[in-house]
């Protein structure tokens, strides 16, 4: 690198460097490494606006005339009145000094809403609801389907359809439903989505005067509310559900049918294929020591069929979570 910085004394640094294979890249950060650091600042540009100046722009754009104003609309005003401060570009610059470089506007602020964690051990301490359409006779109508589903049992203690959606109607059925099952104060929580009649204050004061804790999803995430959910798939996946309805009446005669076959005979995955009314009258573990002889009296007649030996006992169901919390072992992160 030497004998670069002698040659280039005597030619330009390309050629030096061009002669010699080397890049020029190395011979400048050479120099670069050479040269002692003064401490000194670099010198100022003579293009930089003094203080007063600066302080200029700044008053100008807080005025009351510019305060809600673009920096290019200032500029170019000033420009057609025959002012010239500084160039747009100077203007942001000083106005990102001052932190001043924002949307002026009032924003919409999300709020941070908690995930509901709710824990059921036993009937009619959770139940979910939800409102769904169901197609009328013609084009761009519906009916509207109420449902109150305990989320532990899976019974369906109150359904309701009718033509609109409205919160008095929606007070009025929860009402009728609390009642009809005598649910005392302090025992129950009411958990739904975000919907106008599920947040209505209607709804909310009957449920304060029943005594009644009331959760709401959040927003755009539909598995807070799984089980209301997961009942209208089971309800407009099912064989005889129709595409539309042709009254209010034929809604009605047709949900009449379907939930008393839901509640009654329909057995399902999640409660250990009991019927939704076994598990909510607490018949479960009675129903399934039946089911359980059957299998042991199967078994001591036909052993080599059962090659896991004596059929264990089916528990019935303990708890029913939405939005469980997540587990963690001792050894460190949390398990997902």
């Amino acid at each position: 690198m030497k004998a670069a910085e002698e040659l280039a004394l005597h030619t330009s640094v390309s050629a030096a460097c061009r002669s010699l294979g080397v890049p020029r890249s190395s011979l400048y950060r050479s120099r670069r490494r050479c040269t002692p650091h003064t401490g000194r600042s670099p010198k100022p540009s003579p293009r930089k606006l003094c203080a007063a100046e600066r302080g200029e722009v700044l008053e100008t754009l807080h005025s009351d005339r510019f305060v809600d104003r673009s920096p290019g609309e200032v500029h170019a005003t000033l420009l057609d009145e025959g002012t010239y401060l500084c160039s747009e570009r100077t203007m942001y610059r000083i106005l990102g000094e001052s932190k001043e470089v924002r949307e002026r506007r009032d924003q919409l602020r999300h709020p941070n809403y908690a995930k509901p964690e709710l824990l059921a051990a036993a009937p009619n301490e959770v139940w979910s609801w939800d409102i769904t359409k169901l197609r009328g006779p013609v084009k761009w109508s519906y009916f509207q389907l109420y449902v109150i589903l305990d989320i532990f049992s899976r019974y369906v203690p109150g359904w309701m359809v009718a033509e609109r959606e409205s919160a008095l109607l929606a007070e009025r059925f929860i009402s009728e439903t609390c009642k009809k099952q005598s649910i005392p104060e302090g025992q129950l929580t009411l958990h739904a989505d975000r919907g106008s009649s599920m947040r209505s204050k209607h709804v909310a004061h009957l449920l304060g005067d029943l005594g009644i804790t009331k959760t709401h999803s959040r927003p755009h995430v539909s598995n807070d509310n799984p089980y209301s959910e997961s009942q209208f798939k089971t309800l407009k996946y099912c064989p005889a559900f129709p595409g539309s309805f042709g009254s209010v009446q034929d809604a009605r005669a047709f949900c009449a049918t379907f939930f008393d076959w839901y509640n009654t005979e329909h057995r399902h995955s999640g409660i250990s294929m009991l019927t939704p009314e076994s598990v909510h009258n607490g018949h479960a573990p009675e129903i399934l020591d039946a089911r359980h002889a059957v299998l042991v009296a199967a078994q001591q007649a036909h052993p080599e069929r059962f090659v896991r030996g004596v059929p264990r006992l089916q528990q019935a169901p303990q708890a029913a979570w939405i939005n469980p919390p997540k587990k963690s072992n001792s050894m460190g992160p949390v398990l997902h």
